[in-house]
């Protein structure tokens, strides 16, 4: 990470996770802390979601240049789960952006602050190694034992035979794919594949 001075916008950044959740309190402690409410981006979402689906936070990192300051109220509004976070802290670094949060004391624009977020951005890599790490010992484990590996198949095999038998016959696939409880788009694969 380099050093950040702070020269450019002072930016802020909101997010809710559900919709009847309100704005208003991380807003109103962006602006208490001198940033601009036009300059205030945000997110309500509901479910999961992933970065490309937060038109706030994809707005705020497009229109941030190095030297601006990005404020959020927590760490944890960058994102849905550590690993996330930490990437978006990094990412800041790297692009001269610096980053300030209020509930953790955290100022990329000094030297604790950028120490506390390469700390941060080195777990949230090790999380992301070690995920890999689990994934890859449970498929070799699944593959040792002969176990299918990915999402199930949606037909069984006598289903698949089925379904090829009233195809040659004739049946439509709508009707074919209706009969054994698949989507149509499912029904053409499996028989695409097994074809």
């Amino acid at each position: 990470m380099t050093a950040a001075t702070t020269t450019g916008t002072l930016l802020g950044y909101a997010r809710v996770s559900t919709g009847h959740q309100s704005l208003d309190a991380q807003a109103d402690a962006l602006t208490e802390v001198g940033v601009e409410p036009a300059r205030v981006y945000s997110d309500k979402l509901t479910g999961t979601s992933t970065r490309e689906q937060r038109p706030g936070l994809a707005a705020l990192l497009d229109y941030a240049r190095p030297g601006d300051t990005i404020v959020v109220v927590g760490i944890d509004r960058l994102g849905r789960n550590a690993a996330e976070v930490m990437l978006t802290i990094r990412d800041l670094g790297e692009r001269g952006i610096v980053l300030r949060s209020l509930r953790e004391g955290i100022d990329t624009s000094n030297a604790t602050g950028r120490m506390i977020a390469g700390v941060l951005a080195s777990l949230a890599e090790l999380e992301l190694e070690l995920g890999r790490e689990r994934r890859a010992a449970s498929r070799a484990a699944r593959k040792a034992r002969d176990l299918p590996i990915g999402r199930p198949r949606a037909l069984t095999s006598d289903q698949i035979r089925q379904a090829e038998a009233l195809r040659a016959s004739g049946e439509p696939v709508p009707v074919i794919a209706e009969t054994l409880g698949v989507s149509r788009a499912t029904l053409y694969r499996t028989l695409a594949q097994n074809g």
